[in-house]
């Protein structure tokens, strides 16, 4: 089986907290140990060791920083001001994956193309003992970087593959926090993304922008990590759930969407004081089993961790203790009657069929 993980901030952590995913989950958590690391960001559950172990191949890898105005503490540096900003931020986290590749060929690369997503599943299914490489998709997560039709382009050329418009509001989209439509300049980048054809990423959005975005763009359209807005109606922040509208057109346009692997989504009236263990694989289940039932098929569902994006092992689901883990999802499912293929669907297979379909043959510049 090969899992695919739609959501995972490696490069924000990387230079926020000087995190080395080739090390162990234990080994990180060990380092980190004395510093106040987790109680920003929680336990790491990401690491090299559990990537292999887990038999996860394939991550949707984010270049992300947040505006000024949502600056957590001292800690928090990759935050900008303006575009100019932003487009320094995210270039040093575009530096940081290739460093990655370039260092560490045989534990990463870069996955632009089908011909690089081939070359990755086949090493996976060759070198059952040492497999490897693990293959980036980049995503950009909020669009303040490109500061004009020219940015877009060149991020493309240089291997972006999936764009979020939005993560709190940007000059395209409202988003968390910040709620508004599309912007008429948000419009306009959709047009361009689309001559591209470049994965838009509705995570962030509202349900009004996702469903303008869904009517507007005619290439393929993902939510890398959400869940269903139903089992958590009194969540605060609403639109970072998925409403039934949004989840309907996505299975319309036979595309995928991610659950988040954090408890806050998947019980709203989960507390870190109520403790983890209040939240368990049964509960991830159910989230994608709404999705399932509501669709009539698990085509539509998939894992979009959101792994070390601002929570850690404290805020997970008792059972995952890292994303090693992630397999596991599959024996709470199993019981109501999914089988086996639905299974290695949900775990990777819906992100392949989207990647397999969307990515260009070759890289082309």
């Amino acid at each position: 089986m090969i899992v695919v993980d739609a959501h995972e901030d490696l490069a924000w952590n990387a230079l926020t907290f000087g995190r080395d995913y080739r090390r162990s989950v234990e080994q990180t958590r060990y380092y980190e140990g004395s510093t106040e690391i987790p109680s920003w960001n929680g336990n790491t559950m990401l690491g090299w060791p559990e990537w292999v172990e887990g038999r996860v191949a394939v991550i949707f890898s984010t270049l992300f920083a947040a505006p000024e105005r949502w600056k957590e503490g001292e800690w928090d540096k990759l935050c900008y001001e303006d575009q100019d900003q932003a487009f320094g931020l995210y270039s040093a986290q575009w530096e940081h994956y290739q460093r990655l590749f370039h260092d560490n060929p045989d534990q990463f690369t870069s996955i632009t193309s089908r011909h690089d997503l081939h070359l990755v599943l086949e090493s996976w299914e060759i070198r059952e003992d040492e497999p490897g490489p693990v293959g980036l998709v980049l995503l950009m997560e909020g669009a303040d970087a490109i500061r004009d039709e020219e940015d877009l382009h060149n991020w493309y050329n240089k291997g972006v593959r999936i764009l979020g418009l939005s993560w709190s509001g940007t000059r395209y989209a409202g988003g968390t926090d910040e709620p508004g439509p599309l912007t008429a300049d948000g419009r306009a980048l959709l047009k361009e993304m689309q001559k591209l054809g470049m994965i838009l990423d509705l995570s962030h959005l509202t349900e009004f922008g996702a469903l303008q975005a869904l009517d507007l763009y005619d290439e393929e359209v993902i939510i890398s990590h959400t869940a269903p807005l139903e089992l958590a109606p009194n969540r605060q922040r609403p639109e970072r759930l998925v409403t039934n509208s949004v989840i309907d057109r996505i299975g319309e346009r036979d595309s995928v969407l991610g659950i988040v692997l954090a408890n806050h989504f998947l019980r709203d009236d989960w507390t870190p004081g109520i403790g983890r263990e209040a939240v368990d694989l049964l509960d991830v289940a159910t989230s994608i089993d709404t999705i399932c039932q509501q669709l009539g098929s698990a085509r539509h569902v998939g894992i979009g961790s959101d792994f070390d994006g601002g929570f850690g092992l404290e805020k997970v689901p008792s059972g995952l203790d890292s994303v090693a883990d992630i397999r596991l999802i599959g024996e709470a499912l199993a019981p109501r009657g999914y089988t086996e293929q639905d299974i290695e669907a949900i775990l990777g297979g819906n992100w392949l069929r989207v990647l397999k379909r969307s990515l260009p043959e070759h890289l082309t510049t």
